[in-house]
C-alpha cells in the first residue's frame, strides 16, 4: 500500500475552531449550542495520543479531535465525494463522511453515485443534494431516476435538491414520500413526474420547485401536500393547466415561459404571485386570491388567437404596485400597411378564438391600461376606440401620440361617432 502523501496543515487551519466558538471549562462550545468535551479519563487520553500518530511518527493533531468536530469540518466542504476523499489523510478520517447530516453529490456518474447512497450510515439526515451531471444523460431513464429517488428518501432528508436530464422520456416517474421532507426541489429536464400512489402525502412539506418536467401536474401534487406554502415551477416546464386550490399556499411562482393551456386559481391565503407563461391556443383564465399583495403575470400569446380584425395581441403584462392593478397590451397589426386591413384579416391574420373583450373579461380588476401598438403604418384609431369601450372602468388614461394629417384612420369614420362613458376616469395626461 503506497504511503499516505502528507498535506500541508494550512489546509485544514481554517477548519480547526469553528467561527465563533468558545472555549468553556476545558470544553469547546459550538454555535450551535453543543459542547465538545475532551477526554475524560487517562486511560481514553493515552488511546487517543496513539491513535493520533501518523505512520511515520508524526503527530497528527487534527485528527484528535472528537468525531463530533471532524464531521463539522468535513460538513464545510459541502462535497460528499471531497469529504469521502480525507480517508486519505490518516485512519480516523476513514469513512467517517458516512456519518455527514448534510450530503451533496456533485458531478458524479449514476452508477457510483447508486454505491455512494449506498453507505450513508445515518438513519435521517438534513439535506441531501444530487446533481447528475449531463454528459450522463444517456444513462438517465425513468427507471434509474426511480431507483434514486427512492434512495432517496429513505435517508429521509429535511431538505431534497435532486438535479438530471433525461431524453424526453414521457415513461411517469412517481416520486416517493420524503415524510420528513420539508423543502424539495426537483430540477428533471426532460421527463415527467408524478405523485406517489394510493394517494399518500408529504405530510410536513412546505415548500415545493419543480423545474424542467414534462406534464407536470400541479393539482395532484398540492393535494398531496397538506402545509404546502410556496409552489415554485421553472425551467420550461411543460404544464396542461396552473390549477391551484390551496387553503395553506402563500406564495406561487410560475417562471421561465413555461407552457400552459389556463390556469385555475382560489387560494385565499395566497399573497405572492409571480407568472411567467407561454399561452397554448385553448388559454383559460379563472382567478380568486382576495389577499394577494405581490402581483405579477406575464403572458405572451404566440398562436396569436387573442384579437379582433387584423389586430393580434402578442404580450399580455398584469402587475400590482401600491394596490393599483396596471394592464399592459401589446397588440400587432401585421404586415397589414402593405394591404388593406379587411383583406389582411382575412387572408393572413392567424384565426382569433378570442377577442380582446373575451380575455380582458378574465382577468382581474384594473385600473391603469397600457397599450402598446404595434402599427405598421396602418390606422389605430378603430382598434383604440374598442379597448376603451371595453375597459370603461380604468381611472388613469395618458395618450402619447396623435394621428398625422390625412391619416387613414380617417377611413371608415363609423367608430368616430360612438360614444365612450370612461365614467371612473380620474385623470388624462397628455
Amino acid at each position: 500500500q503506497p504511503p499516505v502523501p502528507e498535506l500541508p496543515q494550512f489546509l485544514f487551519a481554517v477548519h480547526f475552531r469553528p467561527p465563533h466558538s468558545k472555549w468553556r471549562s476545558g470544553a469547546m462550545e459550538l454555535p450551535s449550542g453543543n459542547r465538545l468535551n475532551p477526554p475524560s479519563s487517562s486511560v481514553s487520553s493515552r488511546r487517543r495520543r496513539q491513535r493520533f500518530l501518523s505512520e511515520g511518527g508524526r503527530v497528527d493533531r487534527i485528527s484528535a479531535l472528537p468525531d463530533d468536530l471532524l464531521l463539522q469540518v468535513l460538513c464545510r466542504l459541502r462535497c460528499a465525494r471531497t469529504a469521502a476523499l480525507t480517508s486519505a489523510v490518516a485512519r480516523p478520517w476513514r469513512g467517517l463522511w458516512r456519518h455527514l447530516t448534510e450530503l451533496s453529490f456533485r458531478e458524479i456518474a449514476p452508477d457510483a453515485l447508486e454505491a455512494a447512497l449506498g453507505l450513508v450510515a445515518r438513519p435521517a439526515i438534513s439535506l441531501l443534494e444530487i446533481d447528475i451531471p449531463e454528459e450522463h444523460r444517456g444513462e438517465i431513464d425513468p427507471a434509474r431516476v426511480s431507483a434514486l429517488l427512492r434512495t432517496a428518501a429513505r435517508l429521509a432528508p429535511t431538505a431534497l435538491v435532486f438535479t438530471a436530464c433525461g431524453n424526453c422520456s414521457v415513461a411517469p416517474i412517481e416520486v416517493p414520500v420524503f415524510h420528513r421532507a420539508t423543502s424539495i426541489k426537483l430540477e428533471v429536464h426532460n421527463l415527467c413526474l408524478t405523485p406517489p400512489a394510493h394517494g399518500l402525502e408529504f405530510p410536513v412539506l412546505e415548500r415545493l420547485s419543480v423545474g424542467g418536467g414534462y406534464a407536470f401536474d400541479t393539482d395532484e401534487f398540492i393535494q398531496r401536500c397538506p402545509r404546502l406554502r410556496v409552489l415554485e415551477v421553472g425551467n420550461r416546464c411543460r404544464l396542461h393547466k396552473i390549477k391551484v386550490h390551496s387553503t395553506t399556499i402563500e406564495e406561487l411562482v410560475v417562471s421561465d415561459d413555461c407552457w400552459a393551456n389556463g390556469i385555475d386559481i382560489m387560494a385565499p391565503a395566497l399573497k405572492q404571485l409571480k407568472l411567467s407563461i407561454r399561452m397554448d391556443s385553448q388559454f383559460s383564465v379563472s382567478f380568486s386570491a382576495p389577499m394577494v399583495e405581490n402581483l405579477w403575470w406575464d403572458f405572451s400569446c404566440p398562436s396569436q388567437n387573442v384579437g379582433d380584425d387584423g389586430w393580434r395581441m402578442l404580450h399580455l403584462s398584469l402587475w400590482k404596485k401600491e394596490s393599483v392593478n396596471t394592464l399592459r397590451l401589446t397588440i400587432d397589426a401585421g404586415p397589414s400597411m402593405l394591404m388593406d386591413l379587411e383583406d389582411y384579416a382575412e387572408a393572413y391574420a392567424p384565426f382569433a378564438d378570442r377577442n380582446f373583450s373575451e380575455e380582458i373579461a378574465s382577468l382581474p380588476n384594473f385600473s391603469v391600461l397600457q397599450l402598446h401598438l404595434i402599427r405598421r403604418g396602418h390606422a389605430f384609431g378603430p382598434v383604440v376606440s374598442n379597448l376603451l369601450g371595453i375597459c370603461t372602468f380604468i381611472q388613469k388614461l395618458k395618450c402619447t401620440g396623435v394621428c398625422p394629417p390625412n391619416c387613414p384612420c380617417e377611413q371608415p369614420q363609423n367608430w368616430r361617432s360612438q360614444t365612450i362613458s370612461l365614467w371612473q376616469l380620474l385623470k388624462k395626461l397628455k
